[in-house]
């Protein structure tokens, strides 16, 4: 059974979702599976924006031939090369031998990686500012490189004022029937995971995403057709100055992170004594993670979210605690600045944790490390609470 709808009169989303993934490209966990959005435009010559991931072919190649009722694909347009979205390229050249693959030169060069070199014949090379003439529709090709592969482009409808983002915009969780931002609670039920969607897969790209939203500004955009996730045809601007923020590094909340490393529950202690602490001084919505249990994308994503961060974490084997380690690599690899990061440390006999963190949170980029710390050995007890107090408040001040 076909599983289709209307974008505009002649545009039809013809995408698919997976709610069986457990692994997004076999790392972040979804569990509201995800999307994989393709388009076709019905004009004179058709277009199909994009193909979708592998696993969901069936279902996406029924969509198509219900919406075509016999009639050939004139175009493929190749936004993005990952596999979650080229992986029908080939299937769709079999089934309409005539198709032309529209794409820029690196991705091209991708297709050849990926599948059988196309002919000269098969394609058409496109570049900044280019466009493609469908019959009603003009299509401009934009390029944005390293959002977040090097091959990126958007495709600008200038004739419906649509912007297919390829995965800009794009966020996890599958669609229910509401593939439209106006018919879902974004903020309760889609914004966290458009975040950790953007913080872990784009989020190193910062300043590749502030040069697509310069680009963006200079168009008329009406509607946001993305990847993944739900289409944007409201309240736009809502969404792209997420992007802007988040691309810039900058939180979106003045708002304290605690994430704690916790070996036999004394680490964990000495953090939750401290959210009481910040809690009678007055901070709100104070959010506290084990590093351990909660993946490592969800807090990279309060990261992106919050102003402040709390790192409570246990020496082990003479170093930081390998999952709080990790969380640190991780920050570095996707760029985290901008933030304002209070040390606790712990260790029986020799802490050593809070120097080597102190030398990671160096090596990014705009952090403030605040300087009182607290050190402890093995336990907190009660003799401490004044140096607790004035940890405490040294974190409230600086908000």
């Amino acid at each position: 059974m076909q599983n289709t709808r209307k974008v505009m009169e002649d545009i039809v989303w013809v995408g698919c979702n997976d709610r069986r993934l457990a692994l997004f490209e076999n790392i972040f966990p979804i569990p509201r599976g995800v999307s994989y959005n393709s388009y076709l435009i019905m004009d004179e010559k058709i277009t199909l924006m994009d193909t979708v991931d592998a696993c969901v072919s069936q279902q996406f190649l029924e969509n198509i031939e219900y919406v075509l009722e016999g009639r050939p694909v004139d175009y493929l347009v190749v936004n993005h090369m990952e596999p979650d979205h080229c992986a029908n390229i080939g299937e769709i050249i079999r089934r309409y031998p005539d198709v032309k693959v529209v794409a820029n030169a690196k991705t091209a060069q991708m297709i050849g990686q990926f599948f059988d070199a196309l002919s000269q014949e098969r394609m058409v090379l496109v570049k900044e500012g280019d466009t493609l003439q469908t019959g009603r529709h003009t299509l401009r090709f934009v390029m944005a490189p390293m959002v977040h592969w090097p091959e990126v482009m958007v495709t600008y409808d200038e004739t419906e004022k649509i912007l297919f983002s390829a995965d800009a915009f794009g966020t996890f969780g599958a669609l229910n029937g509401n593939i439209f931002n106006d018919e879902i609670h974004f903020d309760k039920d889609w914004l966290p995971d458009a975040r950790r969607y953007y913080a872990n897969i784009v989020g190193k790209y910062g300043a590749q995403v502030q040069a697509l939203l310069k680009k963006a500004a200079a168009l008329d955009i009406q509607m946001i057709c993305p990847l993944h996730g739900p289409i944007w045809r409201s309240n736009i601007e809502y969404f792209v100055e997420k992007y802007d923020r988040w691309s810039k590094y900058e939180p979106e909340d003045q708002e304290v992170v605690i994430i704690y490393g916790s070996i036999y529950g004394h680490t964990e202690q000495a953090a939750n004594a401290l959210a009481g602490r910040l809690a009678e001084k007055g901070v709100k919505n104070i959010a506290v993670y084990d590093v351990s249990s909660t993946h490592v994308s969800e807090l990279i994503s309060e990261i992106f979210r919050a102003s402040h961060l709390v790192i409570a974490c246990p020496t082990y084997n003479g170093g930081i605690f390998p999952p709080m380690e990790n969380l640190l690599n991780d920050m570095a690899a996707l760029s985290v600045k901008k933030r304002t990061v209070a040390l606790m440390d712990n260790g029986t006999w020799a802490p050593a944790a809070g120097k080597q963190i102190v030398k990671k949170l160096e090596e990014m980029k705009d952090m403030t490390i605040l300087d009182l710390q607290l050190s402890l050995k093995s336990t907190l007890k009660n003799d401490r609470a004044e140096e607790l107090d004035a940890f405490a408040q040294q974190i409230a001040e600086s908000m």
